[in-house]
């Protein structure tokens, strides 16, 4: 963006208060990440574009907050900027639903497409009357380490978002592996052990039903990548990025690493 406007002989500044000393009658915000001063707001108006149902996610991480708290639907809204966080009138909304699989990558990119077919519209028809926001408020507090923490205790529903907001990471053998793709399946009580135990063999002779693979970096034969076993149901790893390696497939993974019997995840060595 930065790189269009300057070809194009436009000013770029990293500071929202240049903006008054310009004879903009508008501004559009999206994803900025800050609050604007009052005083800028006074000089001029802004919209912001965010990926929400206000007030349902204000704050820095709405969509992943969405995918982690098991929401089935979440969408975009063009609103009016105030001084406080994500509070002003609304002046369209769009829903989308979340499925079952859906990444914060690809749900934020096809907010971003909605998003932007709501906002140009907008700007050319006229923003009308703003409605405010009604409903309960909830805060997207900015994601951290611990929020892509795998504890192996809690559900593989619960962990199977964890893994679609990206970069969650468990231990293996004292050092970090991320997991970067997974599925929930249901274990058989025969299979059960304490949460973190890895279960290798094909799904077929272990008894277990497996969703469709996703397509990974190299060759897998269906029904091989390694299985966690959860608080509540197993987490099939599809993918996996082991420390200082590049990503594989579980099934690769798991054909090099030589497990151990009842070996764990999240583990100290």
């Amino acid at each position: 963006m930065k790189a269009a406007a300057l070809a194009r002989g436009l000013r770029v500044s990293d500071r929202a208060a240049d903006v008054v000393d310009t004879e903009a009658e508008l501004g559009v915000v999206v994803a900025f990440g800050q609050l604007i001063r009052p005083d800028v707001l006074t000089r001029v108006p802004m919209v912001n574009l965010h990926f929400s149902l206000l007030p349902r996610w204000r704050g820095a991480a709405p969509v992943e907050r969405a995918i982690l708290a098991g929401d089935q639907a979440t969408g975009v809204c063009l609103m009016a900027l105030e001084a406080g966080l994500d509070t002003g009138p609304v002046y369209r909304r769009a829903t989308v639903d979340i499925g079952a699989e859906d990444t914060a990558a690809g749900l934020r990119a096809r907010l971003a497409e909605l998003g932007s077919t709501q906002l140009v519209t907008a700007l050319a028809d006229g923003l009308g009357d703003p409605k405010p926001q009604v409903g309960e408020v909830t805060y997207a507090q900015k994601l951290t380490s611990e929020d892509r923490h795998l504890a192996w205790d809690r559900s593989a529903e619960e962990l199977s978002r964890v893994v679609r907001i990206g970069r969650a990471w468990t231990t293996w053998r004292g050092r970090r592996l991320l997991v970067l793709d997974a599925a929930v399946t249901v274990l058989p009580d025969r299979l059960g052990g304490k949460s973190g135990t890895l279960i290798t063999g094909s799904a077929q002779a272990l008894g277990l039903t497996l969703p469709s693979a996703a397509p990974g970096p190299d060759a897998r034969s269906p029904g091989q990548d390694p299985v966690v076993v959860t608080g509540n149901g197993g987490l099939v790893l599809r993918t996996v990025q082991p420390e200082g390696r590049a990503p594989t497939s579980g099934q690769a993974w798991a054909r090099g690493a030589r497990f151990e019997r009842d070996e764990r995840l999240g583990e100290p060595s």
